[in-house]
């Protein structure tokens, strides 16, 4: 029995010390890096496309990205949960050095769809990414960012470095991966199909599930149908105070949507009025970008999914 136990008990001291061994590395080697890519396209800038684009920006990167005179040389990313440390956003103007200004298209697209920056450097899910994308709306994003809109010229302010906690360095060491680039080209959507159409804009386009399913630890990208408590809110963040924000249910469940209609959905979303009369919290905010189309399109696909009950404390 002795011999058991000294067996199990050198076993077990294996194990811890592997175990530290493996947090002391991953909290000095941080977040990883990979094989950069360079996708090889010369994206057109069209006026349709740099409106386009500024329509996607200013949802998805505009607002994470400006600074308090609205350019985007990045900042602090006040509505992230406290556990992964402090996260401050890039400069994505395009001055040459510290901006996005030596950057080709192709390794912007690359960033866009995988994650992976032009020096290899990985950003972990706190940056939107967009595997299932249309191309062509990737296009438009890349076009804006090229355009002579005021936010994105030249600017060298250079953001202050993020430190993210152990938790961030170790899910991305474990659990968060680069997305895989997909190999062939993505159409748009048939907008003819209002629920194939509310399902692009809310899971691949815009990433409204990353918000309001229940952990970003937790969330599928490349399949956001599968990602933990789907739509069911419960997200923890913060708003600008530091105060704690926990995401809405959006599931058509009586502790979710279920007592709204078409309009109401349509109000909060675009000018952020709920149906008491109350205004959303930030980090969510109005989305006046949004057509109502596209508005009752995410309705449609939203009554579509599993209904999850889960009573959010507001």
């Amino acid at each position: 029995m002795s011999k058991f136990f000294k067996i199990t008990g050198i076993t077990l001291g294996v194990v811890l010390l592997v175990a530290i061994c493996f947090a002391l590395y991953v909290n000095i080697d941080g977040i990883p890096n990979y094989k950069p890519g360079n996708i090889n396209m010369k994206v057109e800038v069209t006026p349709e496309r740099v409106a386009k684009g500024q329509k996607i920006a200013s949802m998805l990167c505009i607002e994470c990205h400006k600074n308090s005179d609205g350019v985007l040389t990045g900042k602090y990313l006040d509505e992230l949960p406290k556990e992964f440390g402090v996260i401050n956003s890039k400069n994505i103007t395009n001055d040459p050095e510290i901006g996005i200004g030596s950057w080709t298209d192709g390794e912007l697209y690359y960033l866009l769809r995988t994650g992976i920056a032009k020096d290899g450097h990985y950003i972990p899910p706190y940056m939107v990414k967009f595997p299932l994308a249309a191309d062509e709306d990737i296009k438009s994003v890349i076009a804006f960012l090229r355009s002579n809109e005021k936010c994105v010229q030249a600017n060298g302010e250079e953001p202050i470095a993020s430190s993210p906690s152990f938790l961030v360095k170790m899910l991305s060491h474990i659990a968060w991966k680069p997305l895989p680039l997909s190999e062939k080209e993505i159409p748009m959507p048939d907008t003819n199909n209002v629920v194939a159409h509310g399902k692009y804009l809310f899971t691949a386009m815009y990433g409204c599930f990353m918000c309001h399913s229940k952990d970003f630890k937790t969330m599928n990208v490349l399949e956001p149908e599968k990602s933990e408590g789907f739509c069911g809110g419960g997200n923890h963040m913060q708003d600008k105070e530091g105060k704690e924000v926990i995401t809405a249910n959006v599931t058509f469940d009586e502790t979710g949507i279920a007592k709204y209609t078409e309009d109401e959905f349509v109000q909060v979303v675009k000018f952020g009025k709920k149906r008491n009369g109350e205004m959303v919290r930030y980090p969510m905010f109005p989305h006046s970008q949004l057509t109502d189309v596209e508005v009752k399109a995410m309705f449609a696909y939203l009554k579509t999914i599993p209904k999850i009950k889960n009573q959010i404390k507001m």
